[in-house]
């Protein structure tokens, strides 16, 4: 990938200097993976921080024999970058949801970078605190009904990497179980509020393209509390 097409897919590097960002993706080293395969396992946490070329993964919680869905993340987003910081053992991983295409930087590397370029290293912060930010507001939505939840869910994924399309934004059409699993209610209310938002308008589903099209996100943020 050419260091200009990286500053302008990661909005991480969009303040980090030219030299930093070309240096990093010399260093870094690409990966593809199919659907449904493990792109990070438990014990690989805090070797490397991954940044999302295409596609989409999740993020999952083992307990015992089943897991949980914690988070799904979507092309120009990046994880690992706080395990690199952390020691402790993990027990989660990170499933491709759809084939997806990564570019990993070593955490040394990545941490000498931060050191040396300043802009990057506030810019990293920022985003921290972001997704700190809407973990709190999850929070604050527990005792929300389902619906609430949900549109807070598609709103928050739609702001993140929706991309335009005729009729609305489009992400991808997350399984329903990985849905619910991160609205945190459950799969039966999940499929219900979904062909509600279908019946309403709102929401088309297409399954030929693997997509969600958002049809009124003002709506959807409205009925989440965002707007």
């Amino acid at each position: 990938m050419q260091p200009e097409a990286f500053s302008e897919l990661f909005p991480l590097f969009e303040s980090a200097s030219p030299e930093t960002v070309e240096w990093l993706v010399s260093v870094s080293t690409q990966h593809e993976y199919p659907a449904d395969r493990a792109v990070l396992m438990e014990d690989a946490w805090g070797n490397a921080v991954y940044f999302i070329e295409s596609g989409w993964v999740k993020v999952r919680r083992h307990a015992g024999d089943s897991a949980v869905t914690l988070a799904v993340l979507g092309p120009g987003d990046f994880f690992g970058e706080m395990a690199i910081l952390d020691e402790s053992p993990r027990s989660t991983d990170v499933v491709a949801l759809a084939p997806v295409k990564l570019l990993s930087v070593s955490a040394q590397r990545f941490i000498q970078t931060l050191f040396k370029d300043s802009q990057l290293h506030h810019r990293m912060l920022q985003l921290m605190v972001q997704r700190l930010r809407l973990t709190n507001f999850r929070f604050q939505l527990r005792h929300q009904p389902p619906a609430v939840k949900l549109a807070n869910t598609l709103a928050t994924l739609s702001e993140a990497y929706g991309q335009p399309v005729d009729g609305g934004v489009t992400i991808f059409n997350i399984p329903i179980a990985d849905l619910a699993d991160v609205t945190d209610i459950s799969e039966e209310e999940t499929s219900k509020i979904m062909e509600k938002l279908v019946e309403k308008g709102w929401l088309k589903v297409d399954e030929a393209n693997e997509t969600l099209v958002l049809s009124n996100v003002k709506q959807l943020s409205q009925l989440a509390g965002k707007g």
